[in-house]
């Protein structure tokens, strides 16, 4: 349970190459996912006006990908007990990257909503399961390694987000989502090759390769699982949140540009991708509650600022700072929960997670035609507080029974 050990107590840092081809193969899966999610999402607005739908319309069938993945989540870690993380990393990258290329063969919202549950099953179940691969990797190799792979995901996003705002000018939705698709097969075949053929670091506690068979997970366990779910719930929440209703701030609220509105999330998304990049280190210097704690509370503050102030430079620097703070939360909140359930647990906070992602975009809504947007916004802070004191006070007492 070396996610949950003090720096000075975990194993001293392995260097051997079969590591660095494992962290290697599991980072591009996780940049993959992010580019094909980016990549989809950058082509909403072309398969709605391909569809005629209304904005209900497609609203009711975007929940597929919700809805899919949520199901789906449980699932997989039953899948990876039975079958192994890596090979189930394998075959939802496959499937997700095959899936993508759905929307465009679609003529109504009905139609778009039965494509995205498969899109959403293969995203969810790729979610737990390279998560999953990468507890194990962390447990073997003594190193809290999660936020490398959480910003691999973060790159992703940002490259795919790139590259679909040049090529959608030029390139209809069918090629460009058919051109991420050979992408994901290709980067898929090279990944999963390595993935599979690279044997696990041994240590006294962890097999080779193959599913994992732990012993039956204990109430402390479960509930201490749960705790750490609840966070994910709170941060994923945050990153939803501010994802669809960040630029409609800077736009509504602040009166700027489309592309300083924009540029807005763009800051939250960087400096993510950058704090996670030296998450490892943090925790190594630091371990998990400190930086569960700082995190939250360094989300909180940026939030608040980001929400209620009246100059775009400090929204700005509030952006900012909620992705720095609220980087590295999730990875601490998925790990521990790995190391404490193995996929399981994996599969209970990812799925309390990305319940966060699902309510956080309609909460906002409902919150803002009640009590306006920048205050809608402040419920992103109070629950990256909560994260924060879950952190501070449940986690060490559950940790000590």
């Amino acid at each position: 349970m070396d996610q949950l050990l003090a720096p000075d107590q975990r194993r001293p840092a392995a260097t051997s190459l079969p590591v660095t081809r494992l962290r290697w193969a599991i980072s591009l899966f996780f940049a993959l996912d992010g580019f094909v999610f980016a990549g989809w999402v950058v082509r909403i607005p072309a398969i709605k006006e391909q569809i005629d739908a209304s904005a209900g319309a497609l609203g009711v069938a975007l929940l597929g990908v919700s809805v899919g993945s949520v199901t789906t989540m449980l699932l997989t870690g039953r899948l990876c007990r039975r079958y192994g993380n890596r090979q189930v990393t394998v075959v939802t990258a496959a499937l997700l990257s095959l899936s993508v290329a759905l929307p465009p063969l679609t003529r109504s919202a009905l139609q778009l909503g039965l494509v995205l549950l498969f899109f959403g099953a293969a995203y969810g179940g790729l979610n737990v399961a390279f998560n999953a691969a990468a507890v194990d990797l962390a447990e073997a190799v003594g190193r809290p390694i999660l936020p490398s792979f959480h910003a691999a995901f973060s790159a992703g996003g940002l490259a795919g987000a790139g590259v679909g705002g040049v090529l959608a000018p030029h390139l209809g939705p069918l090629t460009h989502l058919l051109l991420l698709t050979a992408i994901g097969l290709l980067v898929t075949a090279l990944s999963g090759r390595m993935l599979l053929s690279v044997r696990m670091p041994t240590t006294d506690s962890t097999p080779t390769d193959g599913p994992r068979h732990r012993p039956a997970i204990s109430r402390r366990n479960r509930l201490l699982i749960t705790v750490f779910g609840l966070i994910t719930l709170c941060t994923a929440y945050g990153e939803g949140a501010l994802a669809d209703w960040g630029s409609l701030h800077l736009a509504q609220d602040l009166g700027t540009g489309p592309g300083l509105a924009a540029a807005g999330y763009a800051a939250f998304a960087l400096t993510m991708t950058l704090s996670r990049m030296s998450g490892t280190r943090l925790l190594e210097r630091w371990g998990n509650t400190p930086l569960l704690v700082v995190g939250g509370a360094t989300a909180a503050a940026g939030m608040l600022l980001g929400a209620l102030s009246p100059q775009t430079w400090l929204v700005f620097t509030g952006y900012a700072l909620t992705g720095v703070g609220l980087a590295n939360v999730f990875p601490i909140a998925v790990g521990s929960a790995g190391s404490l359930g193995g996929s399981s647990g994996v599969a209970t906070a990812s799925t309390l997670g990305y319940t966060g992602i699902l309510l956080g975009p309609p909460s906002i809504g409902f919150l803002t035609e009640a009590f306006g947007l920048p205050a809608a916004l402040t419920t992103i802070a109070a629950l990256a507080a909560l994260a924060a004191l879950f952190g501070c006070t449940a986690v060490p007492r559950l940790g000590q029974q």
